[in-house]
């Protein structure tokens, strides 16, 4: 049976949200930015409004004020945005339980059983499409065969549309779009791709698939796949399990590092709300990567591969400090890093000993560490700090939850991918 398969992009979502509270608000060129005294602001999200005087996500305020100087900007709500994005997919549940996740105002859906009851896939799509109205949110909606066809339907019209990708039309209506609308083809593969004269997802599917392992690897192949329409990933249930590939931290610091203690203090905060989300998520990393932009706005990211495995801050802090003091020679201060552990193994898993070590030592690192989490659980992360991560009011300690709720940093679980 062939599958029906729905995309649901929630139209600029965060600025949408904003304005049902304050419905003045969506008369006005709207965005959604960071914290400007934290050195966090950028645009979020924005309305069609802003859009129109070249507005765009990740673009910094100055910047956004110079092209609209009438721009009104307001902070990010998170909570509300969850509200309403459980609200969405509570919606969803009426036409199928295969929903799928991705990101805080995107879904998959697997309506292939519910057509009968519901009509056709356009169908559902239009009932979602009315019915998030009501919400006072607008979507706009890919109806296909596979997911990947999905998620470009969403995108082609925007917004509160839907648009319907099928086997007899696909190659009429995606094969001309450029090749960077789809999924996965980033900046740098789209780049590889246009010098093989590879400009449209047309020119993708129809260049040989061993041409384009040759040149991109594995992903050429999967690239050649997705293109013709091969794709049969499934929609996974929200309930299934699925696999973490890494966890990570980054931000914006409130001021220029200018010192390798700064960045050490910096390293230490992010290194601990990753460990201490690893342990939550019942893992050992055995790598430690870190990421560093200068304030120039040019980044790089090295990695290093542990020994043995870890959940401990200070191990992943330790591992962080020395990538950072053995590739960077401080020709310009630092005004961005992040933190990343990834090689996760569950903490069950029995993993080779140090033969010199004291592992009993180790174990009670461990079992220190836990009896921290569940005091930070209980009082709050900042009951028990390390005096590194308060020696700088300048830089105080992050914790996971303000990470989260106010954009003070980018914490993320980042799942397998080809799942």
């Amino acid at each position: 049976m062939e599958k029906t398969i729905l995309h649901i992009d929630m139209n600029n979502f965060f600025a949408s949200v904003e304005c049902i509270d304050k419905p003045e608000l969506g008369s006005v060129p709207l965005a959604v930015c960071g914290d400007e005294k934290q050195r966090h602001g950028i645009v979020l999200a924005k309305n069609e409004l802003a859009k129109k005087y070249g507005i765009k996500t990740g673009m910094v305020l100055w910047e956004a004020r110079q092209k609209c100087p009438e721009l009104v900007c307001v902070g990010a709500h998170m909570d509300n945005y969850i509200k309403y994005s459980k609200l969405a997919r509570q919606l969803y549940y009426n036409y199928t339980d295969q929903i799928e996740p991705f990101g805080i105002d995107e879904c998959w859906l697997d309506v292939t059983g519910s057509a009968g009851l519901f009509g056709s896939g356009e169908d559902i799509a239009e009932r979602i499409r009315n019915e998030v109205k009501d919400m006072g949110l607008t979507v706009s909606i890919g109806v296909s065969f596979n997911k990947i066809f999905a998620k470009l339907g969403s995108d082609y019209k925007k917004p509160d549309a839907v648009t319907v990708f099928s086997k007899s039309n696909y190659r009429d209506m995606i094969w001309p779009l450029d090749v960077g609308d789809m999924m996965f083809v980033g900046r740098a593969t789209g780049k590889k791709l246009r010098m093989l004269g590879i400009n449209t997802i047309g020119d993708l599917a129809l260049t040989p698939a061993g041409v384009l392992e040759s040149k991109l690897g594995k992903m050429g192949k999967v690239l050649w796949s997705y293109a013709n329409g091969y794709d049969d990933s499934p929609v996974l249930n929200t309930e299934d399990s699925v696999p973490i590939k890494s966890i990570g931290n980054s931000t914006t610091t409130p001021r220029d590092l200018e010192t390798d203690y700064d960045v050490k203090t910096v390293l230490y905060s992010l290194s601990d709300t990753v460990a201490t989300r690893m342990r939550d998520q019942g893992f050992r990393c055995g790598a430690v990567e870190i990421w560093i932009r200068r304030s120039d706005m040019e980044s790089f990211v090295r990695q290093h591969k542990l020994e043995y495995p870890t959940c401990l801050t200070n191990t992943v802090a330790r591992e962080a400090f020395s990538l950072f003091l053995q590739n960077y020679d401080w020709n310009l201060p630092i005004r961005g890093v992040g933190v990343r552990v990834s090689g996760l193994t569950p903490l069950s898993s029995n993993y080779q000993l140090d033969m010199f070590a004291d592992e009993t030592k180790n174990a009670g690192k461990e079992n220190l560490a836990f009896s921290i989490d569940t005091l930070r659980k209980k009082y709050g992360y900042s009951a028990v700090l390390a005096g590194i991560a308060i020696s700088d009011n300048s830089l105080k300690a992050l914790s996971p939850e303000d990470c989260r709720r106010n954009g003070a940093g980018m914490y993320e679980l980042t799942p397998q991918l080809g799942r």
